[in-house]
């Protein structure tokens, strides 16, 4: 599904995974600074939107779930995972309870296959679960924003902004006011400034929350009774994960970003030096110049100095070794 906001003056389309929202309006870097201070919108409606509802919902969920949510109180934002039970990353989940229902926003493309893990693990308790992307539309508006949210509409407040669960047929009236829209590229500058991982981004089939910073903000150390949990236990409390994520300040005068899944070497090691990683996001930064989030192996030096491909990058430590 294409996004009627393609429409507005300057929109050029986003590819891959992100395709059917705009990637930009013709001023990335305007688009960035707009965000950074607290102005505009972005437009995530081609993200997947599932709902659970029912009076057993959170107690439900609380088995499934790598958060802690048995008692997540009413419009509080929170994260969570499903892991396989090797412990690897399977989904996020970005959700808040509006005091009736669950709502959840996801990867695009990734929420039927999530359904499908939900409705599996009903058994008899008394929940409803549904696909709602086709008729709710997510819209992040930054931190700081004065935008105004239509009453009714659940919000998911966190410190990097709020995400809107606005009805569809409300996306285009909605966004001639909520100031100018910034693109699917600013809004991943801004993340990868931030750190943030994001599923299928930093993630491949064997990642595991503890590689990525996910501890705490996505997966509670003090609750059991979900899939992969004897993993997570196990690498927090006996070991540690074979690789962490890092920030890279890429070298600015290259023209081209190194593209994700980009070998990563020690700069020391010449040009046949061996890949101890990979790029995972890169990103041109309104003030920072060409970043990157990257996956290396653990015993790689916090102070090394790498190559992505042909690009000289310095590191800086996300999660530690």
């Amino acid at each position: 599904m294409k996004s009627p906001l393609l429409t507005l003056p300057g929109a050029v389309p986003a590819e891959g995974v992100d395709e059917g929202v705009a990637a930009h309006y013709g001023d990335l870097f305007r688009e960035q600074r707009a965000l950074a201070e607290g102005t505009g919108f972005v437009d995530l409606s081609h993200r997947g939107v599932v709902t659970v509802s029912g009076p057993q919902r959170l107690s439900w969920l609380h088995l499934l779930l790598t958060q802690h949510v048995s008692d997540l109180p009413p419009h509080r934002a929170t994260e969570a995972l499903v892991l396989s039970a090797n412990g690897h990353i399977e989904h996020a989940l970005y959700l808040v309870d509006d005091g009736e229902t669950v709502w959840a926003h996801v990867e695009p493309g990734t929420q039927e296959a999530l359904i499908a893990y939900l409705e599996s693990m009903k058994f008899f308790y008394r929940v409803e679960v549904a696909d709602r992307t086709a008729d709710f539309a997510v819209v992040h508006l930054p931190a700081g924003s004065i935008a105004e949210v239509p009453e009714g509409v659940a919000v998911r407040e966190t410190p990097y902004g709020r995400d809107l669960f606005l009805p569809g047929a409300d996306l285009e009236s909605y966004a001639q006011k909520a100031g100018p829209p910034a693109g699917l590229l600013a809004h991943e500058a801004l993340r990868v400034e931030q750190h943030r991982p994001r599923l299928g981004f930093e993630t491949d089939h064997r990642t595991i929350p503890h590689e990525l910073g996910w501890i705490g903000g996505a997966v509670h150390l003090q609750k059991g009774c979900y899939r992969g949990q004897e993993t997570v236990a196990r690498v927090q409390n006996l070991g540690k994960p074979p690789r962490r994520m890092v920030f890279l300040h890429l070298d600015g005068s290259e023209v081209h970003l190194p593209p994700a899944g980009t070998d990563l070497r020690l700069a020391d090691d010449g040009p046949d030096g061996r890949r101890i990683g990979f790029v995972t996001t890169s990103a041109r930064h309104h003030e920072l110049g060409p970043v990157a989030l990257a996956l290396v192996k653990r015993n790689v030096p916090v102070d090394a100095r790498l190559m992505a491909g042909d690009t000289a990058a310095a590191q800086e430590t996300v999660v530690e070794s």
